[in-house]
């Protein structure tokens, strides 16, 4: 069996962050016997635009082809305008680039699995109508609950890379219900997983991981692992820890966010950048309780990572995250809270608010549900699927 996945985000020896949580499962389906390759085409922007803004310009730093963990990783570069996902859909300028990768490195996938609706979808799309390969498409959160508000271009796109996919997943099933009622198709749910041995905690000195890691020895720290934007409640906990005495707020990763976060909340933030993925633990296991308190989600993988972890949790009731907290739903606060927040990391670090039995239950769900290796496997089902389909019509 031979998939193609096409994706806008992958990891890269420059930015091993960016979107593991594909490498992650690309690793499982490799191990289990899925010859897999890896388009993650390369957006440029016109040269007239480069030379107006700085972010316009091309990331060279990007290999266009390179081997990942023996996967064939391929990042062509296409045309791309800034907010081309809100109102001029890139799906044709990708498709081109995609097929043009393909013949030149002679790919011949039996399917493609397109992540995110859009652009991927989009292109996916284009790609079985000019060359006849079938895809299977996954949701992830934002290509679902954002773009498609923009505009009904983008609704339209939205809806397009969904019903012509032979199969469509979804990271949770709020987003399999939201994606039927937008569309009249079924999506089921299959979350991607975490590689549970990975996120297990050794014994270990947290005080010693605090020095290793360069951390406050006895502050209480709550921690914050993603992207530096607003959307995912930063000024918010920003402003929740800054009148609390002994409790600072971590925010690992980069963003255009981290100025201002610095400025806001002075010496009760710590803004150690982003760091390597296999860093991310260190920074989970030496936190007191972990934060996201987003305005939306579709299944962070770093929750996942966290309650693996036994490590306390306040996030928001979106996306997929009651589903994951289950019977613990009342757990979780309403984005853009700031009352909240405060109320929760308190009740969190000195009322026991999340006590052990919590900790077993959330751990445990995790384990059961959420396993890397085992959601492989589902996925692999749904492969077969698509192959039969699409062998019963040649």
């Amino acid at each position: 069996m031979k998939v193609l996945w096409l994706t806008s985000v992958y990891p890269s020896e420059k930015h091993p962050s960016e979107g593991v949580f594909h490498e992650t499962q690309v690793q499982e389906l490799v191990k289990q016997g899925v010859e897999v390759s890896v388009i993650c085409p390369t957006p440029v922007n016109p040269p007239i635009l480069r030379m107006l803004k700085a972010s316009y310009r091309q990331r060279k730093d990007l290999p266009q082809q390179e081997v990942r963990c023996g996967v064939p990783v391929y990042r062509p570069p296409y045309t791309a305008l800034p907010g081309q996902l809100k109102w001029a859909q890139p799906s044709k300028r990708i498709a081109a680039s995609v097929l043009r990768t393909m013949e030149r490195y002679e790919l011949s996938p039996d399917f493609i699995h397109a992540h995110f609706a859009m652009p991927s979808g989009g292109a996916a799309a284009v790609i079985k109508k000019e060359a006849n390969i079938p895809y299977l498409l996954t949701l992830h959160g934002s290509d679902v609950n954002v773009y498609p508000t923009y505009s009904q271009g983008a609704l339209a796109a939205f809806k397009a890379a969904v019903k012509q996919a032979s199969a469509v997943l979804t990271v949770s099933e709020e987003l399999a219900k939201k994606t039927h009622d937008m569309t009249e198709v079924d999506a089921q749910c299959l979350p991607l997983g975490i590689p549970l041995k990975s996120f297990s905690r050794t014994p270990g000195d947290q005080t010693a991981i605090r020095k290793q890691i360069g951390l406050p020895l006895h502050d209480k720290l709550v921690v914050f692992v993603g992207r530096l934007v607003k959307e995912k409640g930063l000024l918010e906990l920003a402003e929740a820890v800054s009148g609390m005495e002994g409790v600072k707020a971590v925010f690992v990763g980069k963003g255009p966010l981290a100025k201002e976060l610095a400025e806001r909340a002075g010496e009760s933030i710590i803004l150690p950048g982003q760091v390597p993925n296999k860093q991310v633990k260190h920074y989970l296991m030496a936190a007191d309780l972990f934060a996201l308190p987003s305005y939306s989600e579709g299944m962070p993988t770093v929750v996942l990572e966290a309650l693996a972890l036994k490590l306390p949790v306040i996030a928001t009731r979106v996306g997929g995250l009651p589903s994951l907290f289950s019977t613990y739903q009342h757990l979780l606060i309403e984005p853009r809270s700031t009352s909240q927040l405060k109320e929760a990391i308190h009740a969190y670090l000195y009322e026991n608010r999340w006590n052990e039995q919590v900790k077993t239950d959330l751990h445990h769900i995790v384990h059961t549900d959420y396993s890397s290796s085992h959601n492989a496997k589902l996925l692999i089902q749904q492969y077969e699927k698509v192959l039969n389909q699409s062998t019963s019509t040649v």
